[in-house]
């Protein structure tokens, strides 16, 4: 863990004033005593809202975590051409080094929120405060510490499992924690959120977004998904389901900045325009996507600088008539965007990204785009369950749940297959339905225990795919900061 942002965090907090989202939009951060600090409701949400930060920045969902599916074969990273994003190339070439920025980026990004909702965790529950808000300010603490250790457990495997804040004088060279325990801790905090949290529908105004009740049982459905625990990812999709979650009708309103936050919704990354913030810092609060992956040379949209251009082999699994594919991909002669004609000419190739991308009209400049980042959807959560309704023997149930999401795609239902056609013919269903929203690599890698992944990558031609790029490595600059930290297999 980096010794230096330990020491920082361990006083410092971001104090959010009210903007368009009261809990996201922040003033300046200034140095608070926590001895000092935590004695008003106003204390304990100031420091809930700066322990959403981290998930806003590019070492996360504003870049990082959305390159995943570059690695995971759905695209290239296009861009620039030749070394640009040379880090994320690496790693979808699976030639990844110790010393690799992108991966840094994910092990340094989830630390500081980490140590926020430690805090909080460590304070909140002595104050005098209404029990409303301290409960569901302890809620979003342990629905955001449970969410930043499963990116890392992910992508590391074990990992430094801190539960106090660190204070002077504590040892700053933790070892790394078997990640069996790590899950452990993780499907804890997910419970205690569901406990402590209230539905989606409590909020409004500014508190829109917020991590819910609903929030905290679709991760834990995700969770025990990962770890092959089919009864429980069965359990907590039919306690979603009890929420009254819907699929929009039409499936691009989930990537609409205009229509954030929408029933399908289960945790999005809220992002916002005119916050006025440099665009590369940290204190940013509008989206990278669009800006990054609008096609390049084209003037559709703010920014455009080609990332993530889907490949043949992607565009090939749709179905005819699947409604997602003009929302998801710009291919020539698909309907227009904002008015202009998309030329397969601006993309290596002969496809972009559309799914993320913002008309001019509502972000004219690139670094002011207000698109959130869709985390969970209830359109998951119904893959979720009609994967464990297979796995538990149970097709039949499976395929009629499968076919709610078929349905909106504008595909015929499935029927009579058998449980390992079902079951490759749901991953596929994963990846269109989800797809460039970080989910498929970790897709890839948790079934079979990762040979799924090793055996699809190899099939597009990535044969560099081994056992070793299951996870990825621990950085370099952190081992030598912290000697405790030890090495992944074969790096």
């Amino acid at each position: 863990m980096k010794t230096k942002i330990i020491a920082i965090l361990l006083i410092n907090l971001m104090i959010l004033a009210g903007c368009k989202k009261d809990f996201l939009t922040k003033s300046p951060e200034d140095s608070i005593n926590t001895a000092n600090f935590f004695k008003t409701e106003a204390d304990a949400v100031a420091a809930i809202n700066g322990a959403y930060q981290p998930l806003q920045w590019p070492k996360l969902y504003n870049m990082r975590m959305w390159t995943t599916d570059i690695m995971a074969g759905n695209s290239i990273v296009g861009a620039g051409g030749g070394s640009d994003g040379q880090e994320t190339q690496d790693n979808a070439n699976f030639v990844t080094a110790t010393d690799n920025q992108g991966v840094l980026d994910l092990w340094r990004g989830p630390w500081p929120g980490i140590l926020r909702t430690n805090i909080i965790l460590e304070n909140v529950p002595a104050m005098e405060i209404s029990d409303a808000v301290k409960n569901r300010v302890l809620g979003e603490a342990y629905f955001l510490r449970a969410h930043y250790y499963f990116i890392l457990v992910r992508f590391f495997g074990d990992v430094p499992l801190v539960l106090t804040p660190v204070k002077p004088g504590d040892d700053l060279r933790p070892f790394r924690t078997p990640k069996s325990l790590v899950y452990e801790q993780i499907i804890a905090d997910f419970s205690k959120a569901a406990d402590l949290l209230p539905s989606k529908e409590s909020y409004t105004g500014p508190d829109v977004g917020r991590a819910s009740k609903g929030s905290a049982y679709g991760m834990l459905a995700k969770v025990h998904l990962t770890l092959g625990n089919w009864q429980e990812t069965l359990d907590f999709c039919s306690l979603v389901d009890g929420l009254g979650y819907t699929l929009n009708q039409n499936y691009m309103d989930n990537f609409n900045p205009l229509k954030k936050n929408s029933n399908e919704s289960l945790f999005e990354i809220q992002y916002v325009a005119n916050a006025g913030n440099d665009f590369w810092s940290n204190e940013n609060q509008a989206s990278w996507l669009s800006t990054f992956t609008g096609p390049r040379g084209a003037d559709m949209v703010a920014g455009g600088w080609g990332w993530n251009q889907p490949t043949q082999e992607f565009l090939n699994k749709y179905e005819a008539g699947d409604l997602r594919k003009d929302v998801t991909v710009l291919y020539e002669g698909c309907p227009s965007f904002d008015g202009k004609e998309y030329q397969a000419s601006y993309s290596l190739t002969g496809y972009n990204l559309r799914k993320f991308l913002v008309s001019k009209g509502i972000s004219a400049s690139y670094d002011n785009s207000p698109m959130n980042f869709p985390v969970l959807r209830y359109a998951d959560v119904l893959l979720m369950k009609a994967e464990a309704l297979n796995e538990l023997g149970s097709t039949s149930q499976a395929e009629a749940t499968l076919n709610l999401v078929r349905d909106r795609a504008g595909l015929p239902a499935l029927s009579g297959l058998a449980q390992a056609a079902f079951r490759e013919k749901l991953l596929d269903e994963r990846r269109l339905e989800l797809a460039f929203e970080g989910q498929r690599w970790f897709d890839l890698i948790r079934v079979n225990n990762g040979q799924y992944a090793i055996q699809f990558l190899h099939s597009i031609g990535k044969t560099n795919m081994s056992e070793k790029y299951l996870l990825f490595p621990i950085p370099q600059k952190e081992r030598d900061a912290n000697p405790n930290l030890t090495q992944n297999a074969g790096y």
